[in-house]
């Protein structure tokens, strides 16, 4: 399956709910669930009238949710899944927390970009060390004490420039710590679900893969 390329606003009306693919503009009027509270399409509107779902439809809905906000594909998420089944714990949490983990999603924590996407595309470019070494790699998985530096040439890239300032005025979650000054930030543990903010009901996403 290829990476999606259709405007990610289709992804948040499909969900019925914002998943802050845009940044900014998700706060704003400009946000598509503002302006079209309904599916895509050209039966999009019917839809919102439609029966109850069934329990398989909500179960794949969970699923894709939860692809769609963190920006994997459906290989990657099934592979990500039987890594949270063989660890111990409740699989749902241990999901999240592999998610949580990867690179393109930290960048996207300690406020390095305004989304996922904006996060992931940044990696790609190469502007961040891991460790001191290159990492261009969104979906490599992060473990307690690697430290994320922003590499030194890409500081004077328009994107970076002024943002120890922006930083200062964010909160970080208490599980990264962040020193805006020299744009470093470093993972001090995994979370918890109770520390992870996303609208996502794990469980159903474990149903659907246990079918």
């Amino acid at each position: 399956m290829a990476r999606y390329t259709d405007s990610v606003c289709k992804q948040c009306r499909r969900e019925g709910m914002k998943l802050f693919l845009k940044g900014e503009r998700c706060l704003g009027p400009k946000c598509a669930i503002e302006k079209r509270a309904y599916a895509p399409g050209m039966h999009g509107q019917k839809t919102q009238f439609r029966q109850r779902q069934s329990d398989y439809g909500m179960q794949l809905r969970e699923k894709q949710r939860a692809r769609h906000i963190y920006g994997v594909l459906e290989r990657q998420f099934r592979r990500y899944f039987e890594i949270a089944l063989k660890q111990r714990g409740q699989t749902g949490a241990n999901l999240l927390t592999i998610l949580e983990s990867r690179m393109d999603n930290l960048v996207y924590r300690l406020g390095y970009a305004d989304s996922r996407p904006q996060a992931r595309s940044l990696v790609t470019q190469g502007h961040f060390l891991v460790n001191g070494r290159r990492m261009d790699i969104p979906s490599a998985l992060l473990k307690p004490g690697d430290v994320i530096t922003v590499h030194e040439s890409s500081k004077q890239n328009g994107h970076f420039k002024g943002l120890a300032e922006v930083l200062e005025q964010r909160e970080t979650v208490n599980w990264l710590s962040l020193n805006p000054q020299t744009l470093t930030g470093t993972v001090l543990a995994l979370p918890t679900r109770e520390q992870i903010d996303v609208p996502i009901q794990e469980q159903l996403i474990v149903e659907y893969y246990s079918r």
